[in-house]
């Protein structure tokens, strides 16, 4: 799980909703971080059959079959309801579809991903990933006494309040505002309350007060181990602007020769992390340069294998050979990391291990209701709620 991104998401402004009210005159807003999702990542809502919403009285009865308050699993003794696993499998399913930016109008729900594991299931497990970590974070609260910032409460039932006066006290328009997001009010106040409580949680074991505050040796130890690390490099390019291969070998290996002077140079030096920048800046073709001066920090998996292998293998300040990536000839530098820079990365890090022990030490369990979600249908049917309510806001 991908904690400090799930929760940073959760610091929404629900307000903003208020777009979705006729006569606002304002677009709908996006999906992202610091904005309520509207649900029609897919492209695909527009086209569903709305359903008639004076007939819904529970908006996850309707969607999946169960009730909000239906027990989808334990966390030992905690309950997960529906409510709040289906919240985050409508979040997992937009949030995959959004990558392909609305072109996607179907989805591969059968399809094994791994084996016996179907996309559908997939889809599911991750929700309940997403669920026991709220869990998680309001047992642990509960045994250590923390409770959340009452102004978040405040500041949902504010909010609420402006969105009724908008509708011209229509309740009944601004809660299907909810639904359309598989939300009420009350589980978007505590999803918010999560998001403190995580913060006071993660500050109270891992914060600079805490006697367990990582030191440098601990944070670069966390870079080593998920595999994060910075270089510079010198790039003779061996394809076009549109990375093509060239096709003349003439070019190409004046290419390789270049890059093996420019090593040569650089063996000589007196001074060779100097020389290099020189030498990068005069020579190198790569397309990133300008806006990456100072090198680039990346992480196992993010380079092409030979270049990545190659980095790795490097101490800090040691100059690779010339390596040929199939992009071109690189001569790499790898750079030193500032620990202050990464700091909180590893507190997340440190945080979310602390989080996984919990979970494991709690245990999960799936009741016969979570086997019983037809994440297909229960996406269809999505679609058509968020129909509804977008028919019904422009009506």
């Amino acid at each position: 799980m991908k904690t400090t991104k799930r929760l940073g998401a959760l610091t929404l402004a629900l307000v903003m909703a208020l777009s979705a009210l006729s006569g606002c005159g304002q677009k709908t807003p996006s999906s992202g971080s610091g904005s309520l999702p509207d649900g029609s990542s897919s492209g695909s809502s527009a086209q569903a059959e709305p359903i008639d919403l004076s007939q819904v009285t529970d908006p996850y009865l309707t969607v999946s079959g169960l009730p909000g308050d239906e027990v989808v699993a334990r966390l030992g003794s905690a309950d997960i309801t529906a409510d709040q696993l289906l919240y985050w499998l409508q979040r997992e399913i937009s949030g995959y579809l959004s990558q392909f930016g609305g072109q996607m109008t179907s989805l591969p729900w059968d399809t094994e991903m791994t084996e016996g594991v179907t996309f559908g299931q997939y889809m599911l497990d991750q929700a309940l990933n997403d669920a026991v970590l709220h869990c998680i974070l309001r047992e642990m609260a509960g045994q250590e006494s923390l409770t959340p910032d009452p102004s978040i409460a405040s500041g949902v039932e504010s909010d609420y309040v402006n969105m009724v006066l908008q509708a011209e006290g229509d309740e009944g328009r601004v809660a299907h505002i909810y639904w359309a997001n598989l939300l009420t009010k009350e589980l978007y106040t505590t999803l918010n309350e999560n998001s403190d409580l995580y913060n006071q949680l993660r500050e109270k074991h891992f914060g600079e007060d805490s006697g367990r505050y990582p030191t440098d040796a601990e944070v670069n130890a966390y870079l080593e181990e998920v595999g994060r690390y910075k270089v510079k490099h010198i790039l003779l390019s061996t394809t076009d602007e549109n990375r093509q291969p060239l096709e003349d070998e003439a070019v190409i290996a004046q290419k390789k020769a270049t890059a093996d002077d420019l090593l040569a140079q650089l063996r000589a030096a007196e001074d060779p992390i100097a020389l290099f920048d020189e030498l990068m800046h005069q020579y190198s073709e790569d397309p990133g340069l300008e806006s990456n001066p100072e090198g680039y920090t990346t992480s196992k998996g993010e380079m092409v294998p030979v270049f990545e292998e190659t980095s790795l293998a490097l101490k800090v300040g040691e100059i690779s050979e010339v390596v040929d990536s199939g992009l071109g000839y690189h001569i790499i530098l790898r750079l030193p990391m500032d620990p202050d820079d990464f700091r909180a990365d590893c507190v997340n890090y440190l945080f979310q291990q602390f989080l996984d022990q919990e979970r494991e030490r709690l245990g999960v369990e799936k009741t016969d209701a979570f086997g019983r979600i037809n994440v297909g249908d229960f996406w269809d049917k999505v679609q058509s709620l968020q129909s509804a309510v977008q028919a019904e806001q422009a009506g």
